[in-house]
C-alpha cells in the first residue's frame, strides 16, 4: 500500500493525512491529522504573506480523543528541524507514523493545549483495499481528495491517558498546491459505516462561488461507487461559534447532532445520525468555513491552541 508521505508540496501548499475511529463500544472516539504545510497554522500563514511559504518549517500532529475521560487536544507545531519523512514512514518531532507493511502504525507523544497533558500510546490501522481515486476539489487539480482506506479497522493502546479499544477506523488524504482559503469558501464532510464498507459525503463552495459535491459508497475490496447524494439537510450550529453546520438525508429523516466534539471559530467536528442508502447510520461530521479562519480576530486566537515550538523536540 502507498502512503507517499515523501510527496513534494509546493510553497504554500500543503499535505495531510487524516484517521478517524470508533470504538466498537460507542465509548470512544479518536482523530489524528499529520500535516506537512499545517494549513490552519496562524504561523504558516503569516509566513505565506511575507513570501516565505515553506510547508516543511510547519508541520504538526493534531491528535484529538473523545469519550470516556474527556476530552484531549493536542496540535503543537514545529519546523523543518523536526521533520523527517520517507515514502513510508513519517516523524514529526516525538511522534511518528510507519508502514511496517501490514499495518499504519503511529507512535503518538504529543502535549494537549491549552492545559498541557501527555497523551503517549499506539494506535495501529489495519487498513481496507485503496480505492485508488484522487478527486479534484477545486476542480482543476490544484486541491485533491483520496480516500486511501476508508473501510478499516484499528488497535488503539495509550499509555498516557490509559486507554485500550478497538473499532472501526478511516483514512484519507489531502494535498494541495495553495492555501484552502484561496480557493475554498466552506466545506461539509461526514463518513459513515454502512453495510459492507463506508458512505462519504463532500459538499463544497468554491470561492468562485460553484458547489461541488460528492457521495461515495467503498467497500472493503476497494472498490467505489457514486451514488445518488440525498437532499441537504441543515443542522443547528455550533452552540458556541455558531458554525453553521449541513449535511443529507433521505425524505422523511432529519438528522440529529448527536454530539459537538469541537466547537471552534472556524471549525466544528460532530458525531451526528441520519440515513443514507436505505439504513440508519452514525456520521463522523466536519463543518469549515475559510472565510472565518481568515478573519484577522480568529488568526489572534489560534495560538492559543497550537502552540509552536521552534526546537528540534
Amino acid at each position: 500500500m502507498r502512503f507517499d508521505f515523501d510527496q513534494p508540496v509546493a510553497l504554500n501548499g500543503y499535505v495531510w493525512w487524516y484517521l478517524d475511529a470508533m470504538s466498537d463500544d460507542g465509548r470512544h472516539g479518536l482523530t489524528i491529522i499529520a500535516f506537512v504545510g499545517s494549513v490552519f497554522s496562524p504561523y504558516y500563514a503569516r509566513a505565506r504573506r511575507r513570501g516565505a511559504g515553506d510547508p516543511e518549517n510547519y508541520c504538526a500532529l493534531n491528535v484529538a480523543l473523545y469519550g470516556d475521560g474527556g476530552k484531549r487536544w493536542a496540535l503543537t507545531e514545529r519546523s523543518r528541524a523536526a521533520l523527517r519523512r520517507t515514502a513510508t514512514s513519517l516523524a514529526i518531532g516525538p511522534s511518528a507514523i510507519e508502514w511496517d507493511g501490514a499495518a499504519l502504525v503511529i507512535h503518538v507523544d504529543e502535549i494537549t493545549a491549552p492545559l498541557p497533558a501527555r497523551v503517549r500510546g499506539t494506535v495501529r490501522l489495519h487498513p481496507s483495499e485503496p480505492p485508488g481515486h484522487t478527486y479534484f476539489l477545486d476542480g482543476v487539480g490544484r486541491q485533491r481528495w483520496s480516500p486511501l482506506a476508508p473501510c478499516s479497522r484499528v488497535e488503539v493502546a495509550l499509555s498516557r491517558p490509559g486507554l485500550q479499544w478497538s473499532g472501526s477506523a478511516y483514512l484519507d488524504s489531502n494535498a494541495g498546491d495553495a492555501p484552502l482559503e484561496h480557493d475554498f469558501v466552506r466545506w461539509d464532510w461526514s463518513r459513515a459505516r454502512v453495510d459492507g464498507g463506508s458512505a462519504i459525503l463532500y459538499d463544497v463552495t468554491r470561492r468562485s462561488g460553484e458547489s461541488f459535491s460528492l457521495a461515495l459508497r467503498c467497500d472493503h475490496a476497494g472498490r467505489i461507487e457514486d451514488f445518488q447524494p440525498p437532499p441537504r439537510a441543515p443542522l443547528p450550529p455550533g452552540l458556541i461559534w455558531r458554525i453553521a453546520r449541513n449535511t443529507r438525508a433521505e425524505h422523511g429523516h432529519a438528522p440529529v447532532v448527536a454530539q459537538t466534539l469541537e466547537d471552534t471559530p472556524f471549525y466544528a467536528r460532530s458525531v451526528v445520525t441520519t440515513r443514507l442508502l436505505g439504513q440508519p447510520v452514525t456520521a463522523m461530521h466536519e463543518s469549515l468555513s475559510l472565510d472565518r479562519f481568515r478573519s484577522g480576530w480568529v488568526q489572534m486566537l489560534l495560538p492559543f491552541r497550537m502552540p509552536r515550538r521552534r526546537t528540534h523536540g
